[in-house]
């Protein structure tokens, strides 16, 4: 008979719980949905487009996601393959919107880097990356857009060590690119995957080990044979060799060709990432590692309100680490000392849910929120301790927002108030006038994403009237702090919701002054 702990250890296994990260445009959405497809949990992959497109992508379900054609938000999404239980977070590409991003990462044991093969590493990639490389998980590489003209693989892999400071094993290799673009070298099981512009999957097997048959030269012609040659041995003399150990450190990352759009190459990535993959493994907390066999606990790392709008319902997201979970389950809120019960648990494929009974580290559940949950919060069934709090930072764009109609002014007020328990904005109020309502977020594009949802979720319609401040520190003292004395031409002093001490401030100048004037404060970027 199975023990709970051989139970708990055997679903563990299975479990592959990732990120993809990228730049826009890099095809990051496109690649979630061909993984979706080849797990059998669609049927037809959506594919991101304008705002005449007639079918949108599955993981963005978002109504302003679908007429921009960009991710503003998190998707979680789960689903079988080859024998494990796959959990993919597809986070949002633009840098408006990296908050979100970099609390999602804090939930997955690896992470998948896509890089546009035109544009190679760009900005956005950079600091995600970095994100990833501080937490030691290991990062796989798609190097996207093969069938498209772009820069030389080896300078691709140049980039990833200059730029990125990783180094990188191939384990596939293009052959050709753009409108020469025939198919690609797997260099592990001697194999060329011929490409044919559609979705179906023709592997060419030479009858001699590496690439000395010559029917592989009549297969792609004399140019992209001679080519090939000349890279793989470049590579097996120059190049690193696999090494597992390296790769679950984050010091080497594996990389794989091909073309999300056409399906090419995806399946074949796929098949390789679940077998090389780490599955869910023990979680820092303020008692020492938390192993995934003891009793169940995760943490809250998103919340998002209105994933199906008729039911103005709010979802907590949140990461089993350890344990098994079950339906009914009544557990710990430590931040609050309170016992929950855990009635309602759901799975999700984007916006689509359907009732958990159970669950195991590296899943994400959705558990109902009547406002009970934060970002952060740690649950668990028994014990009191706490899993590290979750990455915060500050606002660099602010504006103070007007309701436009008194009507509306219940909906005006919930709406405020859910989102920013999404931890997509702040809001902050001076002393003088506490119904003021000013925001503050890491991306100016979120004012527009902010507007968007409130009309359209809450149907309340509001102004937004742009603040000149870049800067905002929370005041610590040992005193009460009087906020008026930090207001100024260049400086507002304000509160946030908890009625924190917060100062906004135009420039580092500003700053700078107050911090010489006021010695006894202490102006911090995190509360």
């Amino acid at each position: 008979m199975t023990t709970l702990y051989e139970e708990i250890k055997h679903e563990v296994k299975k479990r592959r719980t990732f990120a993809i990260i990228s730049h826009p445009d890099a095809g990051k959405t496109t690649l979630t949905e061909k993984l979706l497809l080849f797990g059998g949990a669609i049927r037809m992959a959506g594919e991101v487009k304008g705002r005449k497109a007639q079918k949108f992508a599955r993981s963005d379900w978002m109504e302003i996601e679908k007429e921009r054609g960009i991710s503003v938000t998190t998707s979680a999404m789960q689903f079988d393959y080859g024998g494990h239980r796959i959990n993919i977070l597809d986070t949002p590409g633009h840098q408006d919107f990296s908050e979100d991003t970099y609390r999602t990462l804090t939930a997955a044991d690896s992470a998948v880097m896509l890089i546009d093969s035109a544009k190679g590493v760009e900005v956005q990639t950079i600091k995600l990356f970095k994100v990833c490389s501080q937490r030691g998980i290991p990062i796989f590489t798609f190097i996207n857009k093969m069938d498209r003209y772009g820069k030389e693989p080896l300078d691709l892999l140049e980039e990833l060590e200059q730029v990125l400071g990783i180094r990188s094993c191939p384990m596939n290799w293009p052959i050709g690119m753009g409108d020469e673009f025939s198919g690609i070298y797997d260099r592990k099981h001697h194999r060329i995957e011929l490409y044919r512009g559609d979705s179906q999957r023709v592997f060419f097997y030479p009858k001699k080990s590496g690439l000395d048959d010559p029917a592989i030269r009549e297969l792609i012609g004399d140019t992209l044979y001679e080519k090939l040659c000349e890279d793989i041995d470049l590579l097996d003399i120059a190049g690193d060799p696999f090494d597992l150990e390296k790769v679950q450190q984050g010091q080497l990352t594996p990389v794989y060709f091909g073309s999300a759009i056409n399906k090419f190459g995806v399946q074949t990535f796929l098949d390789e990432f679940v077998s090389l993959a780490p599955a869910p493994s023990p979680h820092d907390s303020s008692i020492g590692p938390v192993d995934t066999a003891m009793g169940f606990s995760g943490f809250v790392f998103k919340i998002q309100a209105n994933m199906n709008p008729a039911h103005r319902d709010r979802i907590a997201f949140l990461r089993v680490c350890s344990g098994k979970f079950e339906r009914g389950m009544t557990v710990n809120q430590l931040r609050t000392g309170k016992k929950i019960k855990l009635a309602q648990p759901q799975q999700f494929l984007a916006q689509d849910r359907d009732i958990v009974e159970v669950a195991y580290p590296g899943d994400i559940i959705g558990l109902h929120d009547p406002g009970i949950y934060r970002i952060g919060d740690t649950l668990c069934a028994e014990g009191s301790f706490e899993f590290p709090p979750l990455p915060q930072f500050p606002p660099e764009h602010f504006a103070r927002v007007s309701n436009l109609n008194a009507m509306k002014y219940k909906q005006f007020q919930k709406g405020i108030n859910q989102l920013e328990e999404e931890g997509t904005v702040q809001v902050f109020h001076t002393a003088v006038h506490a119904e003021e309502v000013i925001l503050g977020v890491v991306g100016e594009l979120q004012f527009e994403v902010f507007k968007y949802r409130l009309k359209g979720e809450y149907g309340a319609d509001i102004r937004i009237q742009y603040l000149p401040y870049q800067l905002a520190r929370w005041v610590k003292s040992a005193d009460p702090i009087d906020t008026s004395r930090l207001t100024n031409l260049s400086c507002l002093g304000v509160f946030d919701r908890d009625e924190r001490p917060v100062v906004l401030c135009e420039h580092e100048y500003a700053l700078n002054w107050l911090e010489r004037t006021y010695p006894d404060l202490v102006f911090s970027v995190t509360p």
